[in-house]
This record gives C-alpha cells, structure tokens and sequence, in this order.
C-alpha cells in the first residue's frame, strides 16, 4: 500500500532499534542537499510538503493498522527534522545541534509538543513532530542571532 510506504519513509520505519531517530539521521543529508542547493526556504516547503502527504499516509496506515501512533510512521521524523534544520547553517555543527535538539524535544514532549498528539489520526501522528521541529528552529535561529553558531 502507498499509505505505508510513504508513512514508513520507504521501510526506514522498520528499522529495528530507534527507528524515529533513524528516519532523523536519514533525513539529514537530504535536508542538507535541499538547504545548499535551493536555500532555507525550500526546506521549509519540502517540510510542509512532507506534513501533508504525512497526515494522509499516516492516517490511512493508522487506520488500517488500529494503532494510535505506530513506531514504524516516521514521516513526521522527516517533516519534522526539515524544519528544524532550516534555520541552522549548512554545516556539521548546524546540522547537528538541529539533530540533537530536535531529538530532545520529540522524545521528551514537553508541552507544547505534547499537544500535537491529541488530535486525531495522521494530524495527531504528524503535528507533535513539527512543534518540536518549530522550536528547535526556533532555537536555532535564536543561537545564530546571538553568533553562537
């Protein structure tokens, strides 16, 4: 079905240890590809691109499944690690505290990321994602205003 293979990024989300943070890591060298080729703003869109075919694919595969949020949906990993990383310079050190950062918030989901799990289907499994890739733009953006990075 189309659903799971778009919702489990190509079987990434079968990955058998820590397969969110793995659909992560795989996002990274496309988001890096997108930002120095097209620019931060392209991130952004594929980003959001991203979330949408990401509620319908999560949604139907959750249907079918009857799981709230399976591990094996990691799209929202890779919608949500494209924003994060679209306010970090192009460099290993952007790159990697947007990974990092990014990681924390979504496993941890501190309010406001926890929020985005309460609603229904593929926007519950997708939207805690793209908070926690919000704020960690956020802080990204705040660390290269100071010249931190």
């Amino acid at each position: 079905m189309i659903a799971t293979l778009l919702s489990t990024v190509f079987g990434v989300g079968y990955a058998p240890i820590a397969p969110g943070t793995v659909a992560s890591a795989v996002a990274l060298p496309c988001a890096w590809l997108i930002a120095w080729r097209f620019g931060p703003g392209a991130l952004l869109t594929a980003s959001g691109i991203a979330y949408l075919v990401g509620v319908w694919s999560t949604g139907a595969h959750v249907a079918r499944v009857g799981k709230c949020d399976p591990s094996e949906c990691v799209i929202d990993e890779v919608a949500g690690q494209w924003l994060a990383c679209a306010a970090a310079p192009v460099s290993l050190l952007g790159f990697g505290l947007a990974f990092v950062i990014f990681r924390a918030l979504d496993i941890s989901k501190i309010w406001p990321v926890s929020l985005g799990e309460r609603l229904p289907g593929g926007w519950g499994v997708m939207t805690d994602d793209l908070v926690a890739g919000a704020l960690t733009l956020a802080l990204i953006a705040a660390l290269r205003w100071q010249s931190i990075i």
